[in-house]
Protein backbone atom coordinates (compact mmCIF):
# COMPACT_ATOMS: atom_id res chain seq x y z
CA UNK A 1 0.00 0.00 0.00
CA UNK A 2 1.25 3.49 -0.85
CA UNK A 3 2.09 5.98 1.90
CA UNK A 4 1.83 3.34 4.62
CA UNK A 5 4.89 2.52 6.66
CA UNK A 6 5.87 -1.04 7.53
CA UNK A 7 4.68 -2.35 10.88
CA UNK A 8 7.62 -2.45 13.26
CA UNK A 9 8.09 -5.67 15.14
CA UNK A 10 10.73 -5.84 17.79
CA UNK A 11 13.20 -8.63 17.09
CA UNK A 12 12.54 -11.58 19.38
CA UNK A 13 15.41 -13.55 20.78
CA UNK A 14 14.59 -17.30 20.68
CA UNK A 15 14.40 -18.78 24.16
CA UNK A 16 16.34 -21.92 24.96
CA UNK A 17 16.69 -23.92 28.14
CA UNK A 18 19.86 -24.72 30.04
CA UNK A 19 20.62 -28.27 31.10
CA UNK A 20 19.65 -27.33 34.66
CA UNK A 21 16.27 -26.05 33.48
CA UNK A 22 15.67 -29.16 31.36
CA UNK A 23 16.31 -31.36 34.39
CA UNK A 24 13.97 -29.25 36.52
CA UNK A 25 11.21 -29.92 33.99
CA UNK A 26 12.06 -33.62 33.88
CA UNK A 27 11.87 -33.81 37.66
CA UNK A 28 8.54 -31.96 37.77
CA UNK A 29 7.02 -34.36 35.25
CA UNK A 30 8.38 -37.38 37.14
CA UNK A 31 6.85 -36.11 40.40
CA UNK A 32 3.52 -35.45 38.67
CA UNK A 33 3.44 -38.88 37.06
CA UNK A 34 4.32 -40.56 40.35
CA UNK A 35 1.42 -38.84 42.09
CA UNK A 36 3.60 -36.73 44.38
CA UNK A 37 1.53 -33.64 43.63
CA UNK A 38 -1.86 -33.66 45.35
CA UNK A 39 -4.38 -33.77 42.51
CA UNK A 40 -8.10 -34.28 42.09
CA UNK A 41 -7.72 -34.89 38.34
CA UNK A 42 -7.37 -38.30 36.61
CA UNK A 43 -4.14 -40.16 37.25
CA UNK A 44 -1.44 -39.40 34.61
CA UNK A 45 -0.90 -42.19 32.08
CA UNK A 46 2.89 -41.85 32.16
CA UNK A 47 3.30 -40.69 28.58
CA UNK A 48 4.22 -37.01 29.04
CA UNK A 49 7.73 -37.67 30.33
CA UNK A 50 8.47 -40.01 27.44
CA UNK A 51 7.04 -37.54 24.92
CA UNK A 52 9.33 -34.84 26.28
CA UNK A 53 12.37 -37.15 26.06
CA UNK A 54 11.55 -37.83 22.40
CA UNK A 55 11.23 -34.10 21.73
CA UNK A 56 14.56 -33.53 23.48
CA UNK A 57 16.24 -36.23 21.41
CA UNK A 58 14.83 -35.41 17.98
CA UNK A 59 13.91 -31.68 17.92
CA UNK A 60 10.58 -32.84 16.48
CA UNK A 61 7.47 -30.71 16.63
CA UNK A 62 4.87 -32.00 19.09
CA UNK A 63 2.59 -33.14 16.25
CA UNK A 64 5.47 -35.08 14.68
CA UNK A 65 6.22 -36.86 17.95
CA UNK A 66 2.60 -37.88 18.43
CA UNK A 67 2.55 -39.26 14.86
CA UNK A 68 5.46 -41.69 15.39
CA UNK A 69 4.45 -45.30 14.66
CA UNK A 70 6.13 -48.56 15.64
CA UNK A 71 7.46 -48.87 12.10
CA UNK A 72 9.19 -45.48 12.46
CA UNK A 73 11.29 -46.68 15.39
CA UNK A 74 14.38 -48.83 14.92
CA UNK A 75 15.83 -50.03 18.21
CA UNK A 76 17.75 -52.97 16.75
CA UNK A 77 20.79 -51.20 15.31
CA UNK A 78 23.89 -50.12 17.17
CA UNK A 79 22.51 -46.59 17.10
CA UNK A 80 18.71 -46.45 17.53
CA UNK A 81 16.82 -44.17 15.13
CA UNK A 82 13.44 -42.53 14.75
CA UNK A 83 11.87 -41.57 11.43
CA UNK A 84 9.68 -38.46 11.44
CA UNK A 85 7.24 -38.96 8.61
CA UNK A 86 3.92 -37.54 9.71
CA UNK A 87 2.10 -35.21 12.06
CA UNK A 88 -1.12 -35.10 14.05
CA UNK A 89 -3.82 -32.71 12.86
CA UNK A 90 -7.07 -31.70 14.55
CA UNK A 91 -9.52 -29.96 12.22
CA UNK A 92 -12.69 -28.40 13.56
CA UNK A 93 -15.58 -30.82 13.40
CA UNK A 94 -13.37 -33.76 12.43
CA UNK A 95 -11.65 -36.50 14.47
CA UNK A 96 -7.98 -35.98 15.28
CA UNK A 97 -5.95 -37.89 12.69
CA UNK A 98 -2.43 -38.72 11.56
CA UNK A 99 -1.30 -36.88 8.43
CA UNK A 100 1.14 -38.83 6.27
CA UNK A 101 3.79 -36.12 6.14
CA UNK A 102 5.19 -33.62 8.67
CA UNK A 103 4.57 -29.86 8.47
CA UNK A 104 6.08 -29.96 4.98
CA UNK A 105 6.74 -33.00 2.79
CA UNK A 106 10.44 -32.05 2.59
CA UNK A 107 10.85 -32.28 6.36
CA UNK A 108 10.62 -36.07 6.48
CA UNK A 109 13.80 -37.26 8.15
CA UNK A 110 15.41 -40.11 10.07
CA UNK A 111 17.77 -39.35 12.91
CA UNK A 112 19.89 -41.19 15.44
CA UNK A 113 18.61 -40.66 18.97
CA UNK A 114 20.52 -40.18 22.23
CA UNK A 115 20.47 -42.79 24.97
CA UNK A 116 17.91 -40.97 27.14
CA UNK A 117 15.44 -40.92 24.24
CA UNK A 118 16.11 -44.57 23.39
CA UNK A 119 15.41 -45.53 27.01
CA UNK A 120 12.09 -43.65 26.97
CA UNK A 121 11.08 -45.30 23.68
CA UNK A 122 11.94 -48.78 24.95
CA UNK A 123 9.86 -48.22 28.07
CA UNK A 124 6.95 -47.01 25.98
CA UNK A 125 7.19 -49.95 23.58
CA UNK A 126 7.10 -52.31 26.55
CA UNK A 127 3.84 -50.67 27.68
CA UNK A 128 2.08 -50.90 24.30
CA UNK A 129 -0.16 -53.89 23.67
CA UNK A 130 -0.52 -53.20 19.96
CA UNK A 131 2.44 -54.61 18.03
CA UNK A 132 1.20 -53.68 14.54
CA UNK A 133 3.69 -51.61 12.50
CA UNK A 134 1.13 -48.82 12.01
CA UNK A 135 0.34 -48.56 15.73
CA UNK A 136 1.12 -45.14 17.20
CA UNK A 137 3.84 -44.99 19.82
CA UNK A 138 1.83 -42.50 21.87
CA UNK A 139 -1.96 -42.71 21.97
CA UNK A 140 -5.04 -42.53 24.15
CA UNK A 141 -6.32 -45.43 26.21
CA UNK A 142 -8.62 -46.17 23.25
CA UNK A 143 -5.69 -46.25 20.81
CA UNK A 144 -6.75 -42.98 19.19
CA UNK A 145 -4.22 -40.20 18.43
CA UNK A 146 -3.39 -37.78 21.23
CA UNK A 147 -4.16 -34.15 20.48
CA UNK A 148 -1.38 -31.60 20.56
CA UNK A 149 -3.65 -29.30 22.58
CA UNK A 150 -3.97 -31.80 25.42
CA UNK A 151 -0.23 -32.49 25.56
CA UNK A 152 0.49 -28.75 25.62
CA UNK A 153 -2.07 -28.36 28.40
CA UNK A 154 -0.48 -31.14 30.43
CA UNK A 155 2.99 -29.64 30.04
CA UNK A 156 1.74 -26.19 31.03
CA UNK A 157 -0.08 -27.66 34.03
CA UNK A 158 2.95 -29.57 35.30
CA UNK A 159 5.24 -26.57 34.78
CA UNK A 160 2.79 -24.47 36.79
CA UNK A 161 2.76 -26.97 39.66
CA UNK A 162 6.55 -26.67 39.79
CA UNK A 163 6.52 -22.84 39.41
CA UNK A 164 8.24 -23.06 36.01
CA UNK A 165 6.94 -20.58 33.45
CA UNK A 166 7.19 -20.15 29.69
CA UNK A 167 7.80 -23.79 28.76
CA UNK A 168 6.10 -25.08 25.59
CA UNK A 169 6.90 -28.01 23.27
CA UNK A 170 8.55 -25.54 20.90
CA UNK A 171 10.92 -24.49 23.70
CA UNK A 172 12.54 -27.92 23.47
CA UNK A 173 12.92 -27.52 19.70
CA UNK A 174 14.68 -24.18 20.14
CA UNK A 175 16.85 -25.66 22.89
CA UNK A 176 18.11 -28.43 20.62
CA UNK A 177 18.75 -26.02 17.76
CA UNK A 178 20.83 -23.84 20.08
CA UNK A 179 22.83 -26.76 21.52
CA UNK A 180 23.61 -28.30 18.11
CA UNK A 181 24.53 -24.93 16.62
CA UNK A 182 26.95 -24.19 19.47
CA UNK A 183 28.69 -27.57 19.16
CA UNK A 184 28.43 -28.45 15.47
CA UNK A 185 27.23 -25.42 13.51
CA UNK A 186 24.04 -24.11 11.95
CA UNK A 187 23.99 -26.50 8.97
CA UNK A 188 23.59 -29.55 11.21
CA UNK A 189 21.09 -27.66 13.37
CA UNK A 190 18.97 -26.95 10.28
CA UNK A 191 19.22 -30.59 9.20
CA UNK A 192 18.06 -31.77 12.61
CA UNK A 193 15.10 -29.39 12.54
CA UNK A 194 14.09 -30.47 9.05
CA UNK A 195 14.85 -27.13 7.39
CA UNK A 196 16.64 -26.82 4.07
CA UNK A 197 17.55 -23.16 4.65
CA UNK A 198 19.89 -22.44 7.60
CA UNK A 199 18.49 -18.90 7.77
CA UNK A 200 15.29 -20.23 9.32
CA UNK A 201 16.86 -21.70 12.49
CA UNK A 202 19.13 -18.66 12.81
CA UNK A 203 16.13 -16.34 12.77
CA UNK A 204 13.57 -18.37 14.70
CA UNK A 205 15.25 -21.14 16.72
CA UNK A 206 18.84 -20.50 17.72
CA UNK A 207 19.54 -18.36 20.75
CA UNK A 208 22.49 -16.14 19.97
CA UNK A 209 25.52 -16.65 22.17
CA UNK A 210 26.60 -13.19 23.32
CA UNK A 211 30.01 -14.44 24.44
CA UNK A 212 32.64 -13.92 21.73
CA UNK A 213 35.07 -16.84 21.57
CA UNK A 214 38.24 -16.17 23.64
CA UNK A 215 40.53 -17.04 20.72
CA UNK A 216 39.91 -13.52 19.38
CA UNK A 217 42.04 -12.09 22.20
CA UNK A 218 45.01 -14.27 21.21
CA UNK A 219 44.51 -13.44 17.55
CA UNK A 220 44.50 -9.69 18.22
CA UNK A 221 47.52 -9.97 20.51
CA UNK A 222 49.46 -11.52 17.64
CA UNK A 223 48.18 -9.21 14.91
CA UNK A 224 48.26 -5.90 16.77
CA UNK A 225 50.99 -6.34 19.35
CA UNK A 226 52.77 -3.21 20.45
CA UNK A 227 56.00 -2.44 18.66
CA UNK A 228 57.52 0.31 20.79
Amino acid sequence: MDHVSRIYREARVPDALSNVEVNEIRQAIALWESGSFHMSEPKPDGQLGKIVEVMLGTSARIGEVLAIRRRDVDMTGQTPTIRLAGTIVSRQGEPTMRQDHPKTAKSRRTGAIPSFTAEAVRRRLAQRDDSLPEALLFCSRNDTPLTTINVRRQLRHVAGLADISGVTPHTFRRTLATVVNEHAGVVLAAELLGHTDPKVPIQHYIRRNEMVRPLTADLLDRALRKGY
